[in-house]
């Protein structure tokens, strides 16, 4: 089995049976043809399936030396991991050799939050007399107010709201749907945007059921929300390096403190595991120590 013909079947199984998207794809084809260019230096031939636990053991230190931190590491070792299921799985080899493979050890680095205080300062901050003043806040309001990725607030659409029955549909990583409740605040502001401003654009063909669209009348892109969240940083003088995932760490963060179930954050979050969602439960105790800190008359 020659490495570019067992590359293709995997893309095409990750395409056709995981239902990935284009961009996890391409990632986990990277991952492989970075272990193909490992082989290919081997002083002996190597294809996929003669491969073992001691040559993926030195790819690990020849990836280490080329300068990959240990989160690199670890998703091109998750890549790897998944090559070699997808072969096992259509017969194209009896034993996998990263079945023992240890994935190196990870310091899960706590993400920025913002407090209550610091969304209202940002949302307060909108000149909602300027034409995009609206849209601006529609979009922070439901990337607070429902936990999104940018990339599923891009991707809304007019189609998939249900506000009067308080929740909204999103299409999420693998194109995988959950329903998320959408609250008082966020209806608002979507319901002034989208019949008091939207409805007075001229859309593009093909993206009329798009929520969020720029002057012309075609989708926002991701760096451009980016670029609306720090000019309101600049704005209110917030010392954070902030971006939308922020308003997404501190929904979970804020949820969390609340009391709410992890596994209900989870299934709002779309995490595939809990243990991603888990991390709010370490910033839920920084709160807690740091409000006994600041209260406690020991302290």
């Amino acid at each position: 089995m020659d490495w570019q013909s067992a590359i293709k079947g995997f893309k095409a199984y990750l395409r056709l049976e995981r239902s990935l998207s284009e961009n996890s794809i391409e990632a986990y084809s990277r991952d492989i043809e970075k272990l193909y260019q490992f082989a290919d230096i081997q002083p002996e031939k190597l294809y996929p399936e003669s491969i073992t636990l001691n040559h993926l053991r030195l790819f690990i230190e020849w990836i280490i030396d080329l300068g990959m931190i240990p989160s690199s590491q670890a998703r091109i070792l998750s890549g790897v991991k998944a090559f070699y299921k997808y072969l096992l799985m259509e017969d194209l080899l009896k034993i996998d050799p990263s079945e023992l493979l240890e994935s190196p050890k990870i310091q899960r680095k706590l993400p920025d939050t913002l407090s209550i205080d610091e969304v209202n300062k940002l949302i307060d901050a909108i000149d909602l007399s300027k034409p995009e003043g609206g849209r601006n806040k529609a979009i922070l309001e439901v990337l607070y107010g429902c936990g999104l990725r940018v990339s599923e607030l891009t991707e809304l659409k007019l189609s998939n709201l249900y506000l009067d029955i308080e929740f909204i549909k999103v299409v999420g990583k693998g194109s995988k749907e959950r329903l998320v409740p959408i609250g008082g605040s966020a209806i608002k502001a979507l319901k002034i945007w989208i019949e008091s401003i939207r409805v007075h654009i001229p859309t593009k063909k093909g993206e009329e059921d798009l929520v969020f669209l720029n002057r012309r009348g075609s989708r926002l892109s991701r760096i451009y929300i980016f670029m609306v969240i720090k000019e309101l940083a600049q704005i209110t003088n917030l010392n954070k390096a902030i971006s939308p995932h922020t308003f997404r760490h501190s929904f979970a963060t804020h949820l969390v403190e609340g009391g709410a179930d992890l596994r209900a954050v989870q299934e709002m979050l779309g995490h595939e595991s809990i243990t991603t969602t888990e991390i709010y439960t370490h910033l839920d105790r920084e709160y807690l120590k740091g409000t006994i800190i600041q209260y406690h008359p020991r302290s």
